[in-house]
């Protein structure tokens, strides 16, 4: 049976902390995929602690021994199906999709319950337009997939959409160096996230692989990866966290090592975000310090397109704040862990608050906030649900949030954090 988690915070709401982050999910996921295509040629530092990335090193570590063992896994016995069982993490299933499609083998990729319902069909049929071998093996356009090897490329142009998931556009990108043909890779309609496929870039960029990114194709040739190591940022999603703490807290100094001011990740714009909360960055020693200083919320439209990981967090503070303000850029939020949208207004309105969705937009309505002595958060097994939601114990007395190990997925240490900056938590 899963633990609950009960916050509290007494005393003076000052914050004056140090915090040490794990890597970035999002840049060690990617940095795995690469240094397992390039064949041990690129090495990786500073891995992030994440269940998420967690899973998926110990898969390619398992792929690349079983490998080594038997030439390759086409060779196994019977040509068994290799199961490949990712639990929740969703990165995990769409870069292997990608990764696997170009192995030799017979692989069957498997998730959790919730993994089922979250598609993959636009990645996989992509794959199979280029020469993948991949099927369904319950419902159509979701896992598990059965995915067979050799692959043998049948084209070279790939069209996909850009506003489902920026991850399907980074698993392809990442293959198409070690495709015999390259890829030349054509993004239909506005791209969501951005900078996670500028982030791919660059990581391609480091270890040697260049690209031609012209209007909304992208071609890669095929190419071989330099002798390098990718360095892994500490986690500004992880960051965002601290953030909220800051801007909900009476007075706040927050120190984050590691971070710098010119991150790949998309999610480094919270710097920006929170500054109309009146939350400074000051980047200096090797790191990020977080100041409050007083400062009248105008802000009244967010754009979220291009860090939709930070909705939760954002959309929480501004609720908290009594600030009525309106969100756009949050399509994928309910492919996500979870529908985002319907478990933020589903627990929004235990503080009173509606999240109302309109013409693809979301505007708050805090006419009805209020905070009662005791207040608890369903995070259906999101991660983010359950950071996003901890800070509200600076402004109720008891905050109970459901399956406390839900947060091993990003940021395994973060109640642990908590209590350094003056938190009290307690299991039950």
């Amino acid at each position: 049976m899963s633990k609950n988690v009960l916050l509290s915070f007494k005393g003076n709401k000052q914050i004056d902390t140090e915090i040490k982050l794990t890597g970035s999910k999002s840049e060690c996921n990617r940095a795995l995929i690469i240094s397992a295509l390039s064949k041990g040629t690129v090495s990786v530092e500073n891995l992030s602690v994440a269940a998420d990335t967690v899973t998926l090193n110990k898969v390619l570590i398992e792929l690349r021994e079983k490998s080594l063992e038997f030439g390759n896994v086409s060779n196994l016995k019977s040509q068994i199906s290799n199961l490949v069982d990712i639990g929740p993490a969703g990165t995990a299933m769409r870069f292997l999709t990608a990764f696997l499609a170009i192995q030799d083998g017979k692989f069957v990729l498997a998730g959790s319950e919730r993994m089922k319902q979250r598609p993959i069909g636009i990645l996989a049929e992509a794959l199979k337009s280029i020469g993948g071998n991949i099927s369904y093996e319950e419902k159509e356009g979701f896992p598990p997939l059965q995915i067979l090897g050799p692959f043998k490329q049948t084209a070279k142009e790939v069209k996909i959409k850009g506003d489902i998931s920026s991850q399907y556009i980074s698993a392809l990108l990442m293959i198409a160096p070690s495709l015999p043909l390259g890829l030349t890779l054509e993004i239909e309609g506005e791209l969501t996230s951005k900078p996670y496929v500028e982030m791919t870039l660059a990581m391609l960029e480091q270890v040697g692989i260049r690209n031609d990114w012209n209007e909304n194709t992208i071609t890669i040739e095929p190419q071989t990866f330099n002798t390098a190591k990718l360095y892994v940022e500490p986690d500004w999603s992880a960051a965002s966290y601290w953030y909220s703490i800051a801007a909900l807290a009476d007075e706040a100094s927050i120190f984050l090592p590691g971070l710098n001011g010119y991150s790949l990740q998309g999610d480094s714009k919270i710097t920006e975000i929170m500054a109309n909360f009146g939350i400074t960055s000051q980047f200096k020693d090797g790191g990020v310090f977080l100041k409050k200083e007083p400062k009248k919320v105008e802000r009244k439209i967010f754009d979220l397109k291009e860090c939709p990981d930070l909705a939760q967090t954002i959309v929480v503070i501004c609720a908290v704040l009594g600030q009525d303000a309106t969100f756009t850029g949050l399509e994928t939020l309910k492919i996500k862990e979870t529908d985002r949208v319907l478990a933020l207004q589903t627990e929004l309105a235990k503080i009173g608050v509606k999240f109302i969705e309109k013409n693809f937009s979301y505007k708050l309505d805090c006419s009805g906030l209020h905070f009662p002595e005791k207040i608890t958060i369903s995070t259906y097994e999101d991660h983010r649900m359950a950071m996003a939601f901890a800070p509200l114990a600076l402004k109720i007395k008891e905050v109970e949030i459901e399956e406390k190990q839900v947060v091993e997925k990003s940021y395994p240490y973060f109640w642990d954090d908590l209590e350094k900056a003056g938190f009290e938590t307690r299991e039950i």
